[in-house]
């Protein structure tokens, strides 16, 4: 683990360590910064205190461009918010938007202890007994989400209520075809069945953008169930339809014989809920419709399709520091993969 003077990539370890004795008193020296989650998101480190405690610190990817994508404030912001509700997430401790400290912004919040099952290696570490319990949890914990009214919790500003789909269709049909890199006319199919087939927007809510089991800690305390510890990951955090969420959910939500939509399937060490109980488990605590969920599962594969494709685009471009050594034609498959799926869950194919 660095220390001090061997801070990992994206830490000024003198700088940041000065800011913390003055906004993070509790948080006492020597500190050492451990990064805990990379990549092309927003960076994680656990920093370490003198005192044997720790705290989380996040900023953006090194070399980021927009800096509204990777909006501390606004991140510390949402979970300050959610924070005041019986939504668990880290408690949010400071913010800094003084790039001179650390060269980006970034926000400190707790260290919450318990298990991120980002993959089925990791979930078959969970007892069999408890997989079901945790199951229900998952979808209370979003009903408990989608029941917050923003205005309640100071988070009223954060985006546009209306026309959530339409805003979004608009937004992916217009970065699919500045990516794309092929003709494949499945996706202008479904694009086209989703914007005809568009539901009305029954209210608004808060609405997570990347609400699934990896995107968690989860526990046990002595003789509890297994719980959601806190929901982590808000930096795709808006305001819209909240069957959205659900949709996303459910795509994610896989069984032990069905391929992954996204990058990880801890559903598929089995022994999980199905997804017609966590559907019933989220309209019994939310009081939602959910009979059209194929619409908002459609909706997902499509946007997961125009956004890979983007990915794609980045690396035939060399724009990607490992462009050379990545097969693309994995890229291709999974959006074949997931326009086909989008069009199954449609019925246009």
């Amino acid at each position: 683990m660095p220390a001090d003077g061997d801070a990992p990539a994206g830490i000024d370890a003198p700088a940041v360590s000065e800011w913390f004795a003055a906004h993070v008193p509790q948080a006492a020296g020597p500190l050492r910064f451990e990064l805990i989650a990379g990549g092309r998101s927003n960076l994680t480190y656990r920093v370490h205190c003198g005192d044997g405690t720790s705290v989380v610190l996040r900023r953006p990817p090194l070399g980021h461009v927009l800096a509204t994508a990777h909006d501390m404030a606004r991140e510390h912001k949402i979970i300050s918010g959610v924070g005041r509700t019986d939504v668990p997430v880290p408690r949010a401790i400071a913010l800094c938007t003084d790039e001179t400290v650390n060269e980006a912004p970034f926000y400190v919040m707790s260290y919450e202890q318990g298990a991120v099952l980002h993959s089925a290696d990791e979930s078959a570490l969970v007892p069999e007994g408890e997989r079901m319990p945790l199951s229900r949890r998952v979808a209370e914990v979003m009903a408990r989400l989608h029941a917050v009214e923003p205005d309640d919790v100071g988070l009223g500003d954060l985006g546009r209520r209306e026309d959530y789909l339409g805003r979004q269709l608009r937004r992916w049909k217009r970065q699919w075809e500045q990516s794309k890199t092929r003709e494949l006319p499945i996706m202008d199919d479904v694009a086209a069945e989703l914007e005809a087939r568009k539901p009305e927007q029954i209210g608004s809510a808060i609405v997570h953008g990347d609400y699934r089991l990896g995107n968690m800690i989860s526990g046990a305390k002595p003789n509890e169930h297994w719980a959601i510890v806190a929901v982590l990951d808000w930096e795709l955090c808006t305001l819209g339809d909240p069957m959205a969420d659900v949709g996303y959910l459910m795509n994610n939500w896989v069984s032990p014989d069905e391929p992954s939509a996204g990058t990880s399937a801890p559903t598929q060490a089995g022994g999980f809920a199905s997804r017609s109980e966590m559907l019933d488990w989220y309209a019994d605590a939310s009081g939602r419709d959910v009979s059209g969920v194929d619409y908002y599962r459609a909706f997902s594969y499509w946007r997961l399709a125009a956004i890979s494709e983007g990915v794609l685009n980045r690396y035939l471009r060399g724009a990607m520091a490992d462009a050379e050594e990545t097969d693309t034609d994995v890229f291709r498959t999974h959006v074949d993969f997931l326009s086909a799926s989008a069009a199954e869950r449609l019925a246009i194919r």
